[in-house]
């Protein structure tokens, strides 16, 4: 990914960190996961929280409304996440960011990738949910007998590990399909599924060298996402420390001045924008700090495929040869 560095371009960053945002995998995943779930702790907004969960549960119609907004947003995301792939593919190819081109010429594209994320997403959700919903009734009836607590331990344990492993199947079928088959996909402007045949074609042709390269893929997910951890861990203490004192220098004061800091409809307004804020900072953040690592890992698929497939390899510029620039 020398075109990051050579030559220097601010915009280029801030082009492929609002990308990077909405793609979500990859190497800040695990800092996102990470981050979030200390945010709530941290600025103290469980009573918050409560007060919006015992609310949705008095006003089911409240909650279905909730429910469905919450899924239009996620298929929003999902739709972004698809179509930037594109465009993030488009970046590595050419070595240059030209967000709304490649929007405009392989939104298509991006369109049927999502038609098949949200359903293979769908069919997961589905699929475990009918799992569970079938092996409860054997849970039950096994933990009833009494004598045989041990089988139904096991059994519990046998249908964790089934989600979990049926969960780290789909998320290797999706980092495939986002390293391996969206160039392809990319280059010959193809369909989906006729791209992963190809792909799944080569595998079996060449096995050992797809097997490693999910291997060094791992290793160095793995690897980005510990460096982004230590380097975002003081910057996050500070921030989250600062939003801790403003908060109790906001209630001390308040206290001063003989008023008492209540949850009602202005407080819950006011605690939901600064919750808001505070999480946009977070992403954002999160965004800028693994973009390099992620533009990597793509710019690793992408070379690793395009030997295989002339298409993709003759679209690809050579990287940047550093020197001096006038």
């Amino acid at each position: 990914m020398p075109f990051l560095f050579h030559p220097f371009r601010a915009s280029r960053w801030i082009k492929l960190g609002a990308v990077c945002l909405f793609l979500g995998g990859g190497t800040p995943t695990a800092a996102i996961h990470w981050a979030l779930s200390i945010l709530p702790g941290e600025i103290g907004l469980a009573d918050f929280s409560l007060r919006i969960r015992s609310v949705l549960i008095e006003h089911r119609g409240l909650a279905v409304v909730a429910f469905v907004l919450g899924l239009g947003f996620l298929l929003a995301l999902l739709y972004m996440r698809s179509v930037l792939r594109f465009v993030l593919v488009d970046a590595v190819v050419r070595q240059e960011v030209s967000v709304r081109r490649a929007w405009r010429s392989l939104r298509r594209f991006g369109q049927s990738y999502f038609l098949w994320l949200a359903g293979t997403l769908a069919l997961l959700g589905g699929g475990l949910t009918a799992l569970v919903i079938l092996m409860f009734p054997y849970l039950r009836s096994v933990r009833s007998a009494g004598a045989h607590k041990l089988a139904a331990s096991l059994l519990l344990m046998a249908i964790l590990a089934s989600i979990v492993l049926i969960g780290l199947m789909v998320g290797l079928l999706i980092a495939l399909t986002d390293d391996l088959v969206v160039p392809i996909v990319y280059a010959e402007r193809s369909s989906l599924p006729a791209a992963w045949r190809k792909v799944g074609k080569q595998m079996r042709t060449d096995p050992t060298a797809f097997l490693l390269y999910i291997a060094l893929r791992l290793v160095i997910s793995v690897a980005v996402s510990v460096a982004i951890l230590v380097f975002l861990f003081p910057v996050l203490v500070s921030l989250f420390s600062g939003v801790v004192i403003v908060a109790a220098l906001v209630v001390i004061g308040l206290r001063l001045m003989g008023f008492a800091w209540v949850w009602n409809s202005v407080t819950i307004l006011l605690g939901t924008s600064t919750l808001a804020l505070l999480t946009g900072l977070l992403f954002i953040l999160l965004s800028m700090v693994g973009m390099p690592g992620q533009v990597f890992i793509q710019d690793y698929g992408v070379r690793f495929i395009g030997s295989r497939f002339p298409a993709l390899k003759s679209l690809c510029r050579p990287p940047a040869v550093p020197g001096p620039h006038p």
